[in-house]
Order: C-alpha cells, then structure tokens, then sequence
C-alpha cells in the first residue's frame, strides 16, 4: 500500500531525528524472522536504549543524507532494519549478535560507528566494546595492580636498605 507524501515525510523526519543522537547505527535483514521473535527483540531493543525502524531503503536514504550514517546507504538492499544506539554504541551489535544466535533467517547487513561504515564480518568488534562501568571496573583493576606492584617493590628496596645498614 502506497504511503501518502506526508507519511512518508513524517518518517524521514523520524528516522533523522533517530539518527541525530545516535552513537552507532547496525542495518539487518529480518526477513523470515517470526513475528514474536520480533516483538521480543524490540522489547530488548527498549531496555537496552537502542531504537529499531523498518524502513523503505529509499526513505532511509533521504534521512540519513547529510548524516554520519549516509555511508550505509550502500547497504540498503531488500527489506532494512536499523537499530540506533543511544547509550552504549555497542548495545545494538550486542543485541542483534545475541538474537542471531537464535534466528538462522536474521542478517546483520553492516554497521557504522564514528563515521566508519563497518562490515557484517566485524560485528564483534561493536558488540565487544566494554560498557561504560565494565571499562572502569578494568581501569581499576589496572590501577591497583600498578598500585600493588609498586608498593611491593618499595617494600623489597626499604628491605634491602635495612639489610645493608644492618650488615655494615
């Protein structure tokens, strides 16, 4: 069924507004994917701060042109979904990895992170980027090794002085 002019314009201007905010962008072909599997994606979608629109590849062009996203454009093919990530640019690689595991008709087309259009092939290297918490936790982790390693050290060498003023 064809969308009228102003449907169609009230979509781009969704999908642009969608798209202004976004930290990472993920395109997928969800054809031959269950309707509930799908209702259980977006839902995971919400919970994870992550916003998914189908959208017709000709409209999806028009509102991300002038974006960072433009250079996914190439990637619209066949039916387009797109995930917008808003508050951990890994979240929707994360996310459509997981429920690829399980839906063998699911395909991740490409990603865009930071203006660098990323192949299909290298979705772990988004879904893999630590949380903001998971990288402060190993920034510590590092700090009281670093920390420990030279209170270590310190302790060998105020040892060692003893140890020569006492032999002397």
């Amino acid at each position: 069924m064809p969308l009228a002019l102003e449907g169609k314009k009230a979509i781009v201007a969704e999908v642009s507004e969608a798209a202004k905010d976004a930290l990472s962008v993920v395109v997928a072909d969800s054809r031959g994917v269950a309707v509930s599997a799908m209702t259980d994606l977006r839902k995971q979608a919400r919970e994870n701060g992550v916003q998914i629109r189908v959208v017709r590849n000709t409209l999806a062009r028009r509102a991300l042109s002038g974006t960072p996203w433009e250079i996914l454009d190439e990637t619209f093919s066949g039916p387009t979904m797109l995930a917008f990530s808003y508050e951990h640019p890994g979240a929707a690689a994360r996310l459509f990895k997981e429920f690829a595991k399980g839906q063998k008709e699911f395909e991740v087309k490409a990603l865009a992170y930071e203006g660098e259009l990323i192949p299909a092939s290298d979705l772990d290297r988004l879904a893999t980027l630590p949380t903001y918490d998971e990288a402060i936790a190993k920034l510590m982790s590092v700090m009281k090794e670093a920390s420990a390693g030279k209170l270590v050290r310190t302790l060998a060498a105020l040892r060692d002085q003893k140890e020569e003023v006492a032999a002397a």
